[in-house]
């Protein structure tokens, strides 16, 4: 039985939503098998409040939630990442740093809940369509049988994650 543990780093321009979500959902289901980060291109040097209502209604924790830059896992001393998914499509289209060790890289774009106008109650609905669509993406993501594929096939795999 494979004991390691994955190294997921999640983007996103501002690191404000829908990164943070996606690092407090794959850590809180990741059964211990992935540790989860997120980052930002320009962070917003704030976390999205209603993101940290909606995860803290569905009983997802988050540890210190900050809005941070990409750059700081760009370094020797950063935590060496398996995968780096862009969860925005502003993000996807940047020019990332290099990261060590190659991780394997993919895009699961989801609309920004944070662009939305409207009620409170329109907002909020956003934000947990948002947390709903990337918990899909990381249940499938988890349930993957990843020391056992081929470099192709997970490549495969996690890319077509990104497309449901």
């Amino acid at each position: 039985m494979d004991e390691r543990i994955y190294n997921v780093l999640f983007l996103c321009t501002g690191n404000s939503a829908r990164s943070i979500i996606a690092e407090a959902l794959l850590n809180h289901y990741g059964r211990g098998r992935f540790r989860a980060f997120s980052a930002g291109s320009h962070p917003a040097g704030r976390v999205n409040p209603i993101a940290l209502e909606v995860l803290s209604s569905g009983h997802i924790g988050v540890a210190a939630p900050r809005s941070k830059s990409w750059d700081e896992f760009a370094t020797q001393d950063s935590p060496f990442m398996d995968f780096v998914f862009t969860v925005c499509d502003n993000a996807a289209g940047e020019v990332c740093p290099v990261w060590p060790g190659q991780p394997m890289t993919a895009h699961w774009g989801v609309a920004d809940p944070a662009a939305v106008e409207g009620t409170a109650e329109q907002k909020y609905r956003a934000f947990t369509d948002t947390l709903t669509s990337l918990k899909r993406r990381i249940d499938l993501f988890t349930s993957l049988p990843i020391p056992t594929l081929s470099q192709l096939s997970l490549k495969k795999e996690v890319d077509a994650i990104g497309r449901r």
